[in-house]
């Protein structure tokens, strides 16, 4: 399950993401930059007023002596904090650094920040692992530089988030993420989304959390356990006839049509070592969702694309039926989609163009609404 990272500067920002549904308060100054840390006495603010209903995280400025860098951690977990993040150098001694917290591991859960605008040096993880962190996370350093996913593609942060769980690391995801981003970003397998901006109003990170624009992000991004025991104790109700599911069989047809990208596809052997034209067609069934003109209703043409990307970046592939059962396949995890048309053609083959089409179900839609 993916958690929301909601970041605030307040007590009262941290009871509106409280109220909202955010799953980790974390506590960071958005006016010092993308790692701005809050004065210890804010800090301590927060998490008194959270008062343990979520984790509470903290930013801790890294000095450059280790000496140093170990009494700003100690003092960040006097405040009470379960998290602390600090961004991980890209210097020499980052090795020297991530030795020297170690036993602060121990006592607090640590999260090393790596930021995908400056080069990030993922071959740093192990280290981290060894040392005993809770995690890493991908932020952006300057969010003028763009959001994260357009920085790195999809398929790169979904490598970094298998990365990190090979090595037993929990992976975090944040910079100047929209609404928008989220669907794209919870097939990466992410275990924690950060956001700031996207919760503010009129998306601007240094103004104050907006409730709506926080229930939004809530919504966007799979419930929590007790959410889902909630669920599924209104859909005992609906089994038993005592609710009415409202537009229950209603779909939407949400496509991507006429989609040219080069690719080495092809089993001939003249057909390896460069690219072709691939044209892409894809039509998904997809369940029609109560609200209009909300990110809520909406199952984006962009995850389509992603996943178009995230098999072209694999390598060749023999077979433009493998490349459409890949692909159904990916956007069939989307749990709203329902079925989907898939059809796949090579262009430079013929005058025309030659491919296959398929449609496949989800096995599952039936049980949506139970027996």
């Amino acid at each position: 399950m993916t958690l929301m990272l909601a970041s605030v500067l307040s007590r009262e920002e941290a009871e509106t993401a409280l109220a909202y549904g955010a799953d980790i308060i974390d506590c960071k100054d958005p006016a010092r930059g993308a790692l701005g840390a809050l004065s210890l006495a804010q800090i301590k603010e927060i998490v008194a007023a959270v008062a343990g209903r979520r984790p509470v995280s903290a930013v801790v400025d890294l000095p450059h002596d280790a000496a140093h860098a170990r009494q700003a951690f100690e003092e960040a977990i006097e405040t009470g904090v379960e998290y602390v993040k600090f961004a991980l150098p890209s210097t020499p001694d980052a090795d020297e650094i991530i030795a020297a917290l170690a036993p602060i591991a121990k006592r607090v859960k640590l999260v090393a920040v790596l930021f995908a605008d400056l080069h990030p040096d993922f071959s740093r993880l192990p280290a981290l692992a060894k040392a005993g962190f809770h995690g890493a996370m991908l932020d952006t350093a300057h969010k003028h530089n763009g959001r994260l996913i357009d920085i790195m593609t999809v398929g790169a942060l979904s490598e970094f988030a298998a990365s990190c769980h090979e090595l037993r690391l929990a992976a975090g995801l944040a910079g100047a993420l929209e609404p928008p981003d989220v669907p794209r970003l919870l097939v990466t397998g992410a275990d924690v989304i950060g956001f700031r901006g996207a919760l503010c109003e009129q998306g601007d990170r240094q103004g104050a959390l907006s409730a709506a624009a926080v229930a939004l992000i809530r919504d966007l991004i799979p419930t929590r356990p007790d959410v889902v025991e909630e669920m599924a104790a209104e859909w005992a109700l609906i089994a038993r006839g005592f609710i009415q599911p409202p537009g229950v069989d209603d779909t939407d047809c949400v496509f991507l049509h006429d989609y040219v990208l080069p690719m080495e596809v092809g089993a001939y052997a003249h057909e390896y070592g460069h690219t072709q034209r691939v044209r892409f067609n894809v039509d998904a069934e997809v369940t029609r969702a109560e609200i209009s003109d909300d990110m809520r209703a909406v199952f984006s043409y962009d995850v389509i694309m992603d996943a178009i990307k995230m098999i072209l970046a694999s390598g060749h592939v023999a077979m433009v039926e493998t490349i459409a059962e890949r692909l159904a396949e990916s956007v069939l995890l989307h749990e709203r989609v329902r079925a989907v048309t898939v059809q796949v053609e090579k262009l430079d083959v013929a005058p025309g163009a030659v491919g296959v089409k398929i449609r496949r179900e989800r096995h599952d839609h039936k049980r949506a609404v139970p027996d």
